[in-house]
């Protein structure tokens, strides 16, 4: 067996073609889709980068696995304890590993285990070609390795080939010979000039005003990447931006795609395309940034072409990506681990199965602490530390209705706060009486005085505010956050 995994970083689905965006952006990847099936609602369980890799390859919650930060105690796994033998089960059971336990070869091109010093993330491969730029690599630099190693291997039988690449992710760096395709399409109809006014106000990082995070300079030498948008020309040209990024990255899978073609091997090959997280670009009043456990952050790609299942469908279930571990352990007929959080939705591959999950928890302590809520129409996002976005503690959007999340239902509907918030203390409740050790890494990074995104950079932060004709922001957050002023 052959099985080709893309993995796409900062990639939201809805601006795929495939899952019905106006601008036809993914070509290579909508061909996959036409021969696979596509998620619908799809989430990572845990944000940003770190986090949701670290959830994916385990197949468990960040709050049982300890990742849920970029920094500090809860940036490394759990220590495994008394349960750690000659060799670490979890590694022995992680998502490359399933691969191995099938009789692959595995073989992996990506920079992610050196970016995040993450270097479990390389555990049951085989083979790891680090491109070395820790992320800051474009198509064109993960391409060659990948090629290369196809050239060798694609005709060998037995093999698993992760690919990651890195150009959705700011700075958004596609090479200006190639233009902009979407020249003459519309911004996004929803980002209205009476909503442009109040992003202006927005006081946080990646705000349209410092899309640089705190300040709004733009690194040099990319000038698709802007430092600030002052008016909806600007705003447009983040859009673009992003979107450019994404057809450029998939002109070089569709050259993947077509070498195996070419081959006679494309048929037959197993490909999976996803992601790590989503971009926010205007929703919550944050630009170029993957900074909430919202539905635009969380929400992720999936696409699977698999031998031998129904093709050209669309599943609406709601999954965890976390869910792909036991999954691929089924259909590659793998023991399951007892310890994996994912639940598998074979079934829903082989026969169109409905295999979703009543509601899904989310959770974000990278730029804010926050966990969320998914269930019916609706998201519910509960705020701990609001990463200096003055989020309010509890929102509520309606995600059929206003899925860019613009309004706030908390106070007109208590009743689906009520029933969100069971669903998290059930949740927490399960997740804490399974957990190998009693503390929350939410707890821990809050402890240590917040996201790591957000520590020591609120002084600095709220001078600009005063700088900027923002000074009731910058009261706010000093009251809301005195012990930053201590």
């Amino acid at each position: 067996m052959r099985i080709l995994m893309l993995d796409l970083d900062t990639l939201r689905p809805d601006h795929l073609s495939c899952y019905g965006y106006s601008r036809k952006t993914s070509p290579a990847i909508d061909s996959v889709a036409e021969d696979g099936i596509l998620f619908e609602n799809y989430h990572c369980s845990d944000a940003p980068c770190l986090p949701s890799r670290a959830a994916l390859t385990t197949g468990r919650f960040g709050i049982h696995n300890g990742v849920v930060n970029h920094g500090g105690l809860a940036a490394d796994l759990r220590l495994t304890g008394i349960d750690r033998g000659f060799k670490d089960p979890r590694l022995e059971n992680n998502l490359f590993h399933i691969f191995r336990r099938a009789g692959l070869h595995t073989a992996s091109v990506s920079p992610f285990a050196e970016r995040h010093s993450a270097f479990w993330f390389n555990a049951g491969f085989n083979e790891i070609i680090n491109t070395g730029k820790s992320g800051g690599e474009t198509a064109d630099e993960i391409l060659p390795p990948a090629m290369d190693w196809l050239e060798k291997n694609a005709e060998k039988e037995n093999w698993f080939l992760h690919i990651n690449f890195w150009d959705p992710h700011t700075p958004y760096r596609a090479p200006m010979e190639l233009g902009n395709p979407f020249e003459k399409d519309p911004a996004p109809a929803w980002i209205t000039e009476e909503v442009f006014a109040e992003h202006l106000k927005h006081v946080g990082p990646h705000s349209t005003n410092e899309i640089g995070m705190y300040q709004d300079s733009a690194p040099a030498g990319l000038p698709r990447q802007v430092g600030k948008a002052a008016n909806l020309k600007e705003v447009k040209q983040v859009i673009d931006g992003y979107d450019v990024d994404i057809f450029y990255m998939d002109s070089k899978i569709k050259r993947i795609l077509d070498f195996l073609k070419d081959k006679g091997l494309y048929e037959d090959t197993a490909v999976i395309v996803t992601s790590d997280h989503g971009e926010n670009l205007g929703e919550l009043g944050i630009y170029s940034e993957h900074a909430t456990a919202d539905e635009i952050t969380t929400r992720i790609p999936m696409i699977v072409k698999w031998p031998d299942c129904k093709s050209s469908r669309t599943d609406k279930g709601l999954h965890y990506h976390l869910d792909l571990l036991p999954t691929l352990a089924d259909l590659l007929g793998s023991k399951p681990y007892e310890k994996w959080d994912g639940q598998s939705y074979a079934k829903a591959l082989k026969d169109g199965t409905d295999c979703g999950r009543d509601y899904l928890v989310l959770s974000q302590c990278a730029h804010v602490c926050q966990r969320s809520v998914r269930f019916g129409d609706y998201i519910y996002i509960r705020t701990y530390h609001d990463g200096f976005h003055l989020f309010e503690k509890e929102m509520l959007f309606n995600l059929k209705e206003d899925y860019h999340e613009q309004r706030n239902l908390a106070k007109d509907r208590p009743d689906l706060c009520a029933d969100a918030c069971r669903y998290l203390v059930d949740w927490n409740q399960d997740m804490l009486m399974t957990a190998d050790s009693d503390a929350d890494p939410l707890w821990t990074v809050m402890l240590e005085g917040g996201p790591f995104h957000a520590k020591g950079n609120l002084k600095q932060y709220i001078k600009r505010l005063e700088a900027t004709g923002r000074a009731e922001g910058a009261r706010l957050l000093r009251e809301r956050h005195p012990e930053e002023f201590r």
